[in-house]
């Protein structure tokens, strides 16, 4: 019964009944990411007329999250290359680095060395200032 109902009213932990729908009977699965996400086409890529251009969509493994989308499937989906990843013979260069989401907000989210939720302290003043208390006239 909870899985209904959250499929029935949220949109931000994976798809709803209605994008299942719409997915159903327009959509054409292109391909899947290292993430789990499932991206879709317009069936036969048609052209929408209100937009001009075939509609992309995506179909979150999860929570929904823009960053989880990797670089190579976020071009295809904002139109700026036409061929999707699942077609192209693509070798990463060496110097890359794997896709990583935006971990802000989680436990795993990069905390500097100054951070109060950084794991060890907060390294001392070096002295080069001194601090201000009330009363002081310099």
């Amino acid at each position: 019964m909870k899985q209904t109902l959250l499929k029935l009213f949220t949109w931000w932990n994976g798809q709803t009944y209605g994008t299942q729908l719409w997915t159903w009977r327009f959509g054409e699965l292109v391909g899947k990411d290292e993430f789990g996400n499932t991206y879709y086409r317009t069936r036969g890529g048609k052209i929408d007329p209100t937009l001009g251009f075939e509609r992309r969509w995506v179909i979150y493994s999860g929570y929904a999250e823009a960053s989880t989308i990797p670089p190579s499937w976020h071009g295809w989906m904002h139109h700026t290359v036409d061929v999707p990843p699942t077609d192209e013979q693509y070798t990463p260069r060496p110097w890359q680095k794997p896709h990583r989401p935006n971990l802000t907000g989680t436990p795993a989210a990069t905390r500097p060395s100054g951070s109060m939720l950084a794991q060890n302290r907060r390294p001392r003043a070096t002295g080069d200032y001194r601090a201000w208390s009330p009363g002081d006239k310099s």
